[in-house]
C-alpha cells in the first residue's frame, strides 16, 4: 500500500508540473490572440496531497525513533470564497491519512492486556506502529491569486478531526518471530489537530500538530502514562 501511495504522490507532482507547462503555453497563445477573462466564480486548490516526517512528541524515557517515520495524506477540499476578489476563503473537506511510525516502543499482549515498553536499539529487526485515518479538515485561506494565473502565494491555516480506521503495531525481534497487535483499545479512535501550509505555486511547506495523544489509556511498565503526540513536517501539493 505504501508503494502505491508514493506512486500517487509522484503522479500528483507530475500532473502539477504538466499543468504549469500547459498554462505557460496557453498564456503565450493568448498574448497573440484573445486575452483571457477573469472568472468571477473561480475556486482554488480543491485537491491536496501531503508527504511528511512524523516526529513524536511527549516521548517517555528510553524512547527513540529510527529510519524515516512516514506521514502521507490526500483528499478533497471544497473552496468557498468569502470576499469579492475570492482570495479569502474557507474550505471543508474529506481525506485519508497514513502514518508509519518506526520506533523502539514495543506493544505486547500479556494476560489479555497490552503492555508497552521501550527496548534497546539493535535488539530488533523491525518495530513500527501503522495508523490509517479518515480525516475531515477545515481551513481558513489567504492567497493573492486570480482566475487567470495560478502562480501565487498562499497561507492556509486549518484544523482537522481524524477517525481511526485501522491500527497495527508490529514487532520483529532480532532473534526471530513476529508480534502483531491490531485494534488496540488503548489508542484514541478520534483525534484532533491543527496545521498550517504556506508557499508559492507548487511548493508549499506543511506542519501538523496532533492535539490528541495517540494513546488514551496506555500505561508503561514503570507506571507512567504514555503521552505520545504527532508532529508532522513536510510538503503539501494542491491541485485545482
Amino acid at each position: 500500500m505504501m508503494r502505491y501511495f508514493c506512486l500517487f504522490i509522484m503522479n500528483i507532482v507530475f500532473l502539477t508540473s504538466f499543468a504549469q507547462v500547459n498554462e505557460r503555453l496557453k498564456d503565450t497563445i493568448e498574448v497573440d490572440s484573445v486575452p483571457a477573462f477573469a472568472d468571477p466564480k473561480y475556486r482554488e486548490d480543491q485537491f491536496y496531497a501531503t508527504i511528511s516526517y512524523n516526529i513524536m512528541q511527549g516521548k517517555p524515557a528510553g524512547y527513540s525513533q529510527y529510519s524515516f517515520s512516514t506521514g502521507l495524506s490526500a483528499g478533497f477540499l471544497r473552496d468557498m470564497p468569502i470576499n469579492k476578489r475570492r482570495n479569502h476563503s474557507v474550505a471543508l473537506g474529506l481525506g485519508y491519512s497514513y502514518s508509519n511510525i518506526k520506533h523502539n516502543l514495543v506493544v505486547e499482549n500479556m494476560g489479555g492486556e497490552n503492555v508497552y515498553h521501550p527496548v534497546k536499539e539493535g535488539s530488533f529487526d523491525k518495530n513500527k506502529l501503522v495508523l490509517h485515518y479518515l480525516e475531515v479538515p477545515l481551513e481558513l485561506r489567504w492567497r493573492n491569486s486570480d482566475s487567470i494565473s495560478h502562480k501565487f502565494w498562499r497561507i492556509y491555516a486549518g484544523f482537522k478531526v481524524s477517525y481511526l480506521l485501522y491500527d497495527k503495531a508490529q514487532y520483529e525481534p532480532a532473534e526471530g518471530g513476529t508480534v502483531k497487535i491490531r485494534k488496540d483499545n488503548n489508542i484514541n479512535r478520534i483525534a484532533y489537530g491543527a496545521y498550517i501550509s504556506a508557499g508559492w505555486n507548487t511548493w508549499n511547506l506543511y506542519a501538523y500538530y496532533g492535539l490528541t495523544p495517540i494513546y488514551k489509556d496506555a500505561i508503561l511498565e514503570n507506571g507512567d502514562k504514555l503521552k505520545l503526540q504527532s508532529l508532522n513536517l513536510g510538503l503539501i501539493f494542491y491541485i485545482l
